[in-house]
Formats: structure tokens, sequence, C-alpha cells
């Protein structure tokens, strides 16, 4: 299976193995991610235990840390007796290695779900005997939210200890055409606004296939993998599934703003900020606001939106089809789809045009440096892209249609400007960008050149800056 990217995760993994010290590295990240390969392909070469937990008992847990020890120093997994504590473990170990060492602890949420304390005790083996060996231990959990409190926060009793921390995301659009080598550019597009940018879920798309045959065999059909991911995740994951299904539902059928949430999914508004709140945790929904407020936190304009492309597309389309594909009507669900899909996929296009901001701000193609890149709206008007700088913006148009983008559009993106500056308090140089699946017509192409106008194609967004 190719490895793919991830070329700051590993300069991280290997700046923290080179240091020479004592390292407690914490890598967490939402589920399928990809940390469990990525921390194998770290440790490939180097000396290593990689422990992953279960849900087993905390006796269980230690045999099984035990038998790796056992099989780490002489290949015999069964030379030691089950060792009776985590410190009991920990002191044998320093006891027989003087030379650096990666000791990976995978799943270790699980860890604290059978022990509540276990932080506590990590704590103190780390003061009292990792603190100053060659072992660099490495945290990994797939709870954002349990991570955060237990391992990272404040009150954690592991807070100070952490060398390092990094959380990983799914890939970039550009990341994730190198897992679909072979594929058109509009097809790259709608398959990234589908499955997002996990690597699991990308693995599943079969390049031999067309769009629509691997969307009826590979989601719509039951018994495949991607079928009832998303309600696997969540069972997993949650408590009170039923409720963070109609949330998701709701979201995923374009109610962004609270009352919307509320209302259509039938949880009380007095307890949705709650359950809002875990979902942001796990990564499957945002909180957005304009790229203007400069204290988003507190903004009244905030709006929910999906963050997992798959979830989305998930509780768009399977979720409330379940019935009908339970029969087998995997046809009937897909033209309902294929009919959608444009309308579904400019959201995500969207999206894409946004980071290639940043892109182009990275390679300082962009002439300003933003201190936001987002979207913009008020009660009348929206705006696909917003960068905002110190004394200049960018906004832009993203048109995902089979039809030439031509002058109307950048009119209209002219009067919108004029409306954002007269709710700005401070003026800005204004520049524009527009992006198009399709292309630009001659007499925009025209005007672009006069106007200094970015005209971004499809083609332009898949190629080197």
């Amino acid at each position: 299976m190719t490895f793919v990217n991830r070329e700051r995760e590993l300069s991280f993994l290997n700046q923290r193995c080179d240091s020479g010290q004592a390292e407690l590295v914490v890598l967490y990240g939402r589920r399928r991610v990809g940390k469990t390969e990525l921390l194998r392909q770290f440790c490939a070469g180097k000396k290593h235990l990689f422990f992953v937990a279960d849900l087993g008992t905390e006796e269980s847990q230690l045999a099984d840390f035990t038998r790796q020890i056992g099989e780490f120093l002489a290949d015999e997994p069964d030379l030691l007796a089950p060792f009776a504590s985590w410190e009991a473990a920990f002191n044998f170990l320093v006891t027989q290695v003087n030379e650096r060492l990666m000791v990976v602890f995978d799943e270790f949420t699980y860890l604290i779900e059978v022990n509540a304390a276990f932080p506590s005790t990590l704590q103190k083996i780390w003061d009292t005997r990792l603190k100053n060996t060659a072992i660099m231990l490495v945290l990994c959990g797939s709870y954002v939210g349990m991570m955060e409190q237990e391992v990272l926060a404040y009150r954690s009793p592991l807070y100070g200890r952490r060398t390092g921390q990094w959380r990983l995301q799914p890939f970039s659009f550009w990341d994730a055409q190198k897992l679909l080598v072979g594929i058109d550019p509009d097809t790259l597009v709608y398959v990234y606004a589908i499955l997002g940018g996990v690597p699991a879920y990308l693995r599943q798309y079969d390049t031999h296939l067309s769009l629509a045959e691997n969307i009826e065999q590979r989601i719509l059909t039951v018994g495949t993998y991607l079928y009832d991911e998303p309600r696997f995740l969540l069972l997993q994951e949650l408590r009170e599934p039923s409720r963070y299904f109609a949330i998701l539902e709701a979201i995923a059928e374009g109610r962004t703003r609270s009352n919307e949430i509320a209302q259509a999914s039938g949880v009380a508004a007095t307890s949705l900020s709650f359950y809002l709140k875990t979902l942001q945790e796990l990564g499957l929904i945002e909180r957005s606001v304009p790229a203007t407020e400069r204290h988003p936190e507190k903004s009244k304009l905030g709006i929910y939106q999906m963050a997992d492309p798959y979830f989305r597309f998930w509780f768009r389309f399977v979720y409330p089809n379940r019935s009908l594909l339970e029969r087998g009507e995997t046809h009937s669900v897909l033209q309902k789809i294929m009919a959608q899909l444009d309308q579904f996929t400019g959201l995500a296009f969207e999206g894409i045009c946004r980071e290639y901001v940043w892109r182009i701000h990275a390679a300082d193609h962009l002439g300003f440096t933003p201190q936001a890149v987002g979207r913009w709206w008020n009660r009348h008007e929206e705006i696909d892209v917003l960068a905002v700088g110190q004394s200049d913006s960018l906004l832009g148009e993203c048109k995902w249609t089979s039809k030439m983008v031509g002058e109307n559009v950048m009119d209209d993106l002219v009067r919108k400007a004029n409306a954002l500056a007269s709710e700005q308090e401070e003026p800005r140089q204004t520049h524009y960008i527009l992006f198009a699946r399709t292309g630009f017509t001659s007499a925009l192409h025209t005007r672009s050149q006069r106007d200094d106008v970015r005209l971004i194609s499809l083609s332009d967004l898949l190629g080197n800056l």
C-alpha cells in the first residue's frame, strides 16, 4: 500500500527522535485519518515497541505489553511473566535499554477508559523513570476531545511533560490526488467532494470503475466498507447516538443555524450546544463565521457545517435512503444522487478554492499576508472566497458549472465587494479572483488583463503553482 505525503509530520517525528533526549510526543486525530500508518512508517528501521491498546482489562493490557517487551528483547514473547503494574513494566524496560527506543501507545484513550487514573500513573513513571532515558514515548489517540482534555489540557496530570504534539488532519485535495492516479480532473473533484481526505476512504475508490459505478458498488451496496462506516464510527464513539444522527442529518440537509438544527433534529435548543461541541471535537462538523469577524468565538453570525465530506454525503444520501438500499434498490438511489451531485459538489469546490488561496500565499504569489481566508456573508449577500490582510483583501467567486464564466459573474462580485466595503471599518485595497470548472469567456479574459483579475481554471488548480 502506497504511503502518501505526510512529509511535515514525519519530519516533526524525526526531529524529536534525533534530539537525543527523552521525548513524550502526543499524536492525535479523528479515526481513519492515518495515524497508525504514519507511526509505522516512522518506526520502520528504528528500534521500537508498538503497543495497540484495546478495551480489555488492565491485567490483559499489561500481559500484552509484557509480551511485546519479551519479543523485543529476546524475540520470545512468552519469556517474561506478566508485570503486576505499568511501573514495574517500565522499570524493567529502562534497565534493559541504553539506546534510542520508540515506545508507541496506539489507541491511548482506551487505556484511559479502562483506568481513568492511567494519566496519573504515566505521569509518575515519566517523572521518576523515563525523563532521563533515551526513550521516545508516543501517545496516539483517536478521540480528539479526550486526548485534549486528559493529555494536553492544563488540568491533566501529563500537562507540562509533553515535548511535542501534532493533530493529524485529513489529506488536502492536492495530496488526495496522489491516491487517485489516472482519473480526470472533474472526477477528482467529485471524488474529493464525496470521500474527502481520509486515506481509508480514498483507498476504497476503484479507478477502473466509473464514478457512478463506484458510488453504487462501493457506497450504496449493503455490506461494503463505506456503506455503514459513519454509523459504526458514531456508535463506537458516542453515547445517545440517535440525537447525534438527527443533528448530523439536519446539518447535511442544509440547516446551519442553531435554531434550525434544533427544530429539524428534535433536540432541545438548551442542550444542543453540548452535542454540537462533541461533534466538533470529533472533527465531523465545524462552526464558520465571516472571515472579517475579529472575535470568531463571540460572533453571532456563526453557522454549522459538515467538516467531513463523507459524513456529509452519507447523511445526505445514504442514511435517509437506507430502507431502499437494504432492499437492494441501489440504482434508484444512485439516480437521485447523480441528479444532485453537481449542486452537492459546489460547496466542496468552494473549499478547494479557499485552500488554493493559502497555497498561493505559501508560494509567495498572493502579494499580501492573509490574516484569515474564508467566506463572507450578511443578511443579503455572500462571497465564496475572502482573504483578509492588513490593508488588502482578495474576493473570489467559485463556479462549479458546465457553462463558461462571463463578465456577469465579475460584475456581481464587484457589487458584493461594495457591500462588503460599506461594512468594514478600515478601507482595504481590493483584488479579485474567479474560479471556474469549465473556463472563462474571451470577454472576461480581456477584462481580467485590464482590471488585474485572476482567472483560475480547474487545470490551474491541479497544476504546479
